[in-house]
């Protein structure tokens, strides 16, 4: 566990090297989530933590893997339920602790292994001012080069009054395997402009947003907080995912590309990284008083 004067943070480094919950410490002994707390059962798997980390890439891949330099990589889904490989496989994964102190710790991951890629990766956390940064490496170990993203898939708890706010210019419509099927200029879906503060939308909603400035503010009047949440230029695509008002949580979630970004044209946001070279993200949670 890390904690500083003004949030604690834990987490759960074999499950997937994920955050188990993070607190701000209110005046007078109390304490709210900034993030969902974990339900504390490993058996609920690594969805039912605070966060999980994303790499070697984010979200969906369709058609049984993709086509990289006239060569075919399959990747079987690795998720029950699911019908497409998702999210990589660095959350499923135990991580081993490197590093701990009271404000600080590193994991490292080892034997990062799903479809052609193999990876080693390293989390670094770091409380400031009750500020949480994470940053995650993952290195190219694969026989040659891949194209490689990241991300970071927070979890935050929704109520009525939740309110949203971040910059876009652009939204991927998806089908009904949460495919990406058009991308719209966001103007043209005025109920998910959060560019000023927003609700929620009381339907499904599973899109990710491009062109995102790397900055959003969530408003809690129930917790009397709000988050700033602050990524790495390379984080420029938003995952916002809920699946209604009826449920307690909703993920806003800093990725370096698209669903399926592999097999869209351009493979818009991926890295390409020869062998022994690293990808580099990072987020930070920030709250603050409302």
């Amino acid at each position: 566990m890390l904690q500083d004067s003004r949030t604690r943070v834990g987490i759960v480094p074999e499950l997937g090297g994920g955050i188990a919950f993070m607190e701000a410490l209110l005046p007078g002994g109390r304490d709210v989530p900034v993030l969902r707390r974990w339900t504390h059962s490993k058996s609920d798997g690594p969805f039912a933590l605070a966060c999980n980390v994303l790499v070697p890439f984010s979200n969906r891949i369709s058609g049984g893997g993709f086509t990289f330099r006239g060569a075919f990589h399959a990747i079987a889904p690795n998720l029950a339920g699911e019908g497409f490989p998702i999210h990589g496989d660095g959350f499923q994964r135990a991580w081993a602790i490197e590093m701990t102190s009271g404000e600080a710790a590193s994991l490292t991951l080892g034997n990062g292994q799903i479809g052609p890629f193999r990876y080693g990766a390293r989390q670094l956390f770091h409380l400031e001012d009750g500020a949480l940064h994470v940053e995650v490496v993952v290195t190219n170990e694969t026989s040659g080069p891949l194209p490689f993203g990241a991300g970071f898939h927070p979890w935050f708890p929704r109520f009525a009054g939740t309110m949203l706010r971040f910059r876009a210019s652009d939204v991927w419509l998806e089908d009904t395997r949460h495919l990406p099927t058009e991308l719209v200029d966001v103007a043209a879906r005025p109920q998910w402009d959060f560019s000023a503060a927003w609700p929620l939308p009381k339907a499904w909603i599973n899109n990710a947003f491009t062109g995102w400035l790397g900055a959003a503010t969530i408003s809690q009047p129930g917790l009397h907080i709000a988050i700033d949440i602050e990524a790495s230029p390379n984080l420029d695509v938003a995952v916002v995912y809920s699946p209604g008002p009826d449920a307690d949580f909703f993920c806003f979630e800093p990725v370096s590309h698209a669903v399926d970004a592999y097999n869209l044209p351009g493979r818009p946001g991926l890295t390409v990284l020869e062998r022994g070279q690293s990808l580099h993200a990072a987020m930070t949670l920030r709250w603050s008083p409302l």
